[in-house]
């Protein structure tokens, strides 16, 4: 792989990251207000769309570390 594609690659990872960050700050976010609830209204639907919420963004995240694993196997 020549150099060009190498840094492309980079800067694809960097993206990556910075999407990361901003994911993962979002479903920290959306956690602790789900923590912030009262009980009664985590069981509710709003409790439940708030814990779906997380566990998406979870696997987005997850999804997206595999990428920067493959990609970074690339190099």
């Amino acid at each position: 792989m020549n150099e060009d594609r190498r840094k492309d690659i980079q800067r694809a990872i960097g993206l990556i990251d910075q999407a990361l960050g901003v994911l993962n700050q979002a479903k920290d976010d959306e956690q602790d207000a789900f923590d912030n609830l009262p009980e009664s209204m985590q069981g509710g639907e709003k409790g439940e769309k708030m814990e779906e919420a997380v566990g998406c963004i979870g696997e987005a995240v997850d999804s997206l570390e595999n990428a920067v694993s493959s990609l970074e196997q690339v190099e």
